[in-house]
């Protein structure tokens, strides 16, 4: 008999239930425990136990969610967007995922076939600044508990260590509005504050975005977005905070949708000058494209695309193997990074299948395809100037990547000595004196390869 917890508003209640999960039950470890409707009280998933998520299961009432380590939770499977599963942090809640390197936090499909867009997403909402002032978070409903946003930079919603995501992403349809803020989707992080912790945390098999933030002034360390359907880190609404040793790998078989890049960053939706503006600021990402593939033409994918009047810092970092484009920037964003200053992408290695298409901009066109976006030698000579030392890089097999693409098993990010990003980084900007751990190299691993181990799964 499969014992059951259900969760609803100001209780906790023990049920026992005879019924078995048609989504669940061809599985060979069948969850013992359930969580369902509304946590109102502090509660802590026993360690190395499966449990199963039903729904929207909302942590509520300041009450803190920790799950200990090894613990996998499975999410239920639902064809309605409705009905998808999610787990959803609201204001003053906090979320503690004590994993570890070698005993992970899991969500990933209850399903035994599973898909990407099987369930929703983990949903934090802070109370730190969003330049809509307050936001009902896409995806989740017009009520309380889908709100975000506030004036506590320094808002605490907990702390998340060796967490992976999987096969999320069913809030948002396979081709949506490009125009619009996506819905919540994988690691939805909505005005979450400073005093947050996120580190080792690997979203993969997401049928939209990876990591998310939506405002607000959340850090985070070692992060990994593997084979996922739209941008692996997507940046609006105001946020302001700093990333340091992120990857994102797409392999030629990806099922990236309508303009997957890996960083995407907007201001907001009418490239407004909505205050804060959006602005992250970035070191030592990897972000590694679909092996030169162009499935179709018209679709633009981009390592890095700034647009709608966001600004941005990138250092120390390798874009590469997007077939159409390293870096592309708009009509708006252009001048803050080559006039005003605004922006800054510096000391970085650059490698697109065509180079003259390492630099480009879409000349503020509403429909992105190949005849829109265009080369832009102006950014490219300003970019590679003495000031920015950014290096264009000639193939992917230059950078000596230790195994980027094995024949079977995981990538190994990790760099050769001789490779061209094993030393070169630079830390001496302001944008980069608090926060960053001072490495020589560029990338999100020297000879370190911590995106190995049971941690994380590359199938």
């Amino acid at each position: 008999m499969i014992r059951a917890i259900c969760f609803f508003i100001l209780s906790i209640v023990f049920l026992a239930s005879c019924k078995k999960n048609a989504d669940i039950n061809e599985l060979d470890d069948i969850p013992t425990d359930t969580l369902q409707g509304v946590i109102s009280t502090d509660i802590t998933l026993k360690e190395n136990a499966n449990y199963l998520l039903k729904g929207q299961v909302v942590v509520q009432n300041n009450a803190v969610l920790t799950i200990a380590p090894g613990v996998s939770i499975l999410v239920e499977k639902s064809d309605s967007a409705i009905n998808k599963g999610s787990l959803i942090i609201t204001q003053g809640a906090k979320i503690v995922v004590n994993g570890t390197e070698q005993h992970p936090v899991v969500f990933t499909s209850a399903a035994k076939d599973k898909q990407p867009g099987d369930w929703g997403a983990i949903v934090i909402l802070g109370k730190a600044p969003i330049n809509t002032k307050t936001l009902n978070v896409p995806g989740l409903g017009n009520d309380k508990k889908a709100i975000c946003g506030g004036n506590n930079a320094e808002d605490n919603s907990g702390s998340i260590q060796y967490l992976r995501i999987e096969y999320g992403g069913g809030l948002n349809p396979k081709a949506e509005d490009e125009w619009a803020i996506d819905k919540a989707s994988g690691l939805c992080l909505a005005a979450v504050g400073s005093s947050t912790i996120l580190d080792h945390i690997m979203v993969s098999h997401s049928r939209d975005d990876a990591f998310q933030f939506l405002g607000g002034t959340v850090n985070a360390k070692n992060l990994i977005a593997y084979n996922n359907g739209d941008d692996d880190y997507d940046f609006d609404l105001g946020y302001n905070g700093r990333l340091q040793f992120i990857v994102s790998y797409r392999t030629a078989v990806s099922d990236w949708a309508l303009r997957a890049n890996g960083i995407e960053s907007l201001n907001d939706a009418d490239a407004s000058s909505s205050t804060p503006y959006t602005r992250p600021i970035i070191s030592n990402a990897t972000i590694i494209g679909t092996q030169g593939v162009v499935k179709e033409p018209t679709n633009q994918n981009q390592g890095v695309y700034i647009r709608k009047n966001t600004r941005f810092a990138i250092q120390n970092s390798i874009i590469a193997e997007y077939p159409q484009g390293g870096l592309m920037v708009c009509n708006k964003t252009r001048p803050l990074l080559m006039e005003a200053h605004a922006s800054s992408f510096k000391y970085n290695l650059v490698h697109c299948e065509d180079n003259k298409r390492a630099f480009t901009w879409d000349k503020n066109a509403q429909v992105i395809s190949l005849d829109k976006v265009v080369p832009d030698p102006e950014l490219t000579s300003f970019a590679t100037n003495q000031e920015n030392q950014n290096v264009l890089i000639a193939t992917i097999a230059d950078l000596k990547f230790s195994s980027i693409y094995p024949a079977q098993g995981a990538p190994i990010l990790s760099l050769l000595q001789d490779s061209p990003a094993f030393a070169g980084a630079n830390f001496t900007d302001a944008d980069y004196s608090l926060f960053f751990e001072k490495v020589s190299f560029r990338g999100a691993a020297g000879q370190n390869n911590w995106l190995a181990g049971n941690w994380v799964n590359w199938e």
